[in-house]
């Protein structure tokens, strides 16, 4: 099998650069700069998260320059804008909560995260709560790059064959793109669907095109309402 990228561990950054509360805000910008980075962890003595510094919490304090002609616009969030454009250290320029990772999330569950708590990026923890990674879009994002005859081989292999027991004959697998059409027929639909199902939490699927036919609908019971209480016929005069 090929390597497969379907945990933060595998796609994480672990070479974590970290500051201080008390980093002066120009070390700061120096930290940034040199590693090539556009934000920094901000760690305890412990080596626990206490907030994150980025480039936009840095940028306030140009923001609050006044112009040329010496007016100065209220920035977005005033007064705990106000206040950050006017920190000297990690402590008063830091976000607060640090949305946080582990390593052994899926990368389709940290990618939900991050988009639940609009964040560029997840500072990733141990279970003693020490930090040993940060995981950005990009990087969860890399699972995309895999080349389609890998996703075609994981989905026939793993999905199709090892777990649905079906044969090449019944289920044929193209991927585009990353694009996937599974196109044949089974017995059952509830088949139909778990494959579908299966093919979409493969890395690097952008979606399942499902073509495939069956010869029982199994689960036409299941997609009936239910209710407990029997439907009157008009016509038998109950009452």
């Amino acid at each position: 099998m090929t390597a497969q990228h379907n945990t933060v561990s595998e796609v994480m950054t672990r070479d974590v650069v970290t500051v201080r509360p008390d980093t002066p805000f120009k070390e700061i910008t120096s930290v940034l700069s040199s590693h090539g980075i556009s934000a920094v962890p901000v760690a305890d003595e412990h080596g626990a998260p206490m907030g994150l510094v980025s480039e936009a919490d840095l940028l306030r304090k140009q923001a609050e320059q006044p112009d040329k002609y010496g007016g100065q616009a209220a920035l977005p969030g005033w007064p705990r804008a106000k206040a950050k454009a006017r920190a000297e250290n990690a402590a008063g320029l830091m976000t607060t909560p640090v949305v946080t990772a582990h390593a052994d999330w899926s990368v389709a569950e940290a990618a939900r995260v991050m988009d639940r708590q609009h964040v560029k990026r997840l500072v990733v923890v141990d279970e003693t709560d020490h930090i040993i990674g940060i995981v950005s879009r990009p990087d969860l994002l890399r699972v995309f790059l895999r080349p389609d005859e890998e996703v075609r081989e994981e989905i026939r292999d793993e999905v199709l064959t090892a777990i649905l027991q079906l044969s090449g004959q019944e289920v044929q697998v193209q991927v585009h793109d990353g694009v996937v059409t599974l196109s044949g027929e089974v017995e059952k639909r509830s088949t139909a669907q778990i494959a579908e199902r299966l093919a979409k939490g493969v890395d690097g699927v952008v979606t399942v095109r499902p073509l495939i036919d069956y010869a029982i609908d199994d689960r036409a019971a299941e997609d009936r309402p239910q209710s407990g209480i029997e439907a009157i016929d008009p016509r038998r005069g109950d009452t």
